[in-house]
C-alpha cells in the first residue's frame, strides 16, 4: 500500500483552498455595504445578510486553518443556498422586498452570486480529490 501523497494532487488541492479563502471572503464583504439598508427596508434580510457575513468569514478561517471536509462541506451548504436565495428574491416577492424581483444585475449581488458560485465549485472538487484520495488510502 502507497501511502505517499502525490505532490502534483498535494499542490493541486492547496492551489484550491488557497483560491478558495479570498473568494469566500470577498463574498462575505460583498454583503457589508447592504447590511444597513437592508436592516432598515427588510430588517429579516438585514439580519440573514449579517449572519451570512458571519458564516463566510467563519468557513474561510476553517478552511485556512484546519483543512477539513466539514469546512468545505459548510462553505458549499452556505454559499449554495445564498445563491438559491439571491435566486428566489428576483423570482419572488418576498416581504418588504417586491422591488428585488427581477432585478438580476444589481452590481454587489451580482458580485456575490458569482463569488458564492465559486465558492460552491471549489469546495465541491476539493471535497471530491478528498474522497477520492481516502478512497485510494484504503485500496
Amino acid at each position: 500500500m502507497n501511502t505517499t501523497p502525490n505532490p502534483s494532487k498535494t499542490s493541486r488541492h492547496a492551489a484550491l483552498r488557497w483560491l478558495l479563502v479570498p473568494i469566500i471572503f470577498a463574498a462575505a464583504i460583498a454583503h457589508i455595504p447592504v447590511i444597513r439598508p437592508h436592516l432598515e427596508e427588510a430588517p429579516y434580510m438585514g439580519v440573514l445578510f449579517i449572519l451570512l457575513t458571519i458564516a463566510c468569514f467563519g468557513i474561510g478561517i476553517a478552511v485556512a486553518v484546519t483543512d477539513h471536509p466539514a469546512a468545505y462541506a459548510a462553505a458549499s451548504a452556505v454559499c449554495g443556498a445564498a445563491v438559491i436565495g439571491y435566486a428566489a428574491t428576483r423570482l419572488v416577492a418576498f416581504p418588504q422586498l417586491s422591488d428585488d424581483v427581477g432585478n438580476w444585475f444589481e452590481p454587489l449581488g451580482v458580485v456575490s452570486v458569482l463569488t458564492e458560485s465559486a465558492v460552491v465549485v471549489l469546495a465541491l472538487v476539493v471535497l471530491r480529490r478528498m474522497s477520492g484520495a481516502r478512497l485510494a488510502q484504503r485500496a
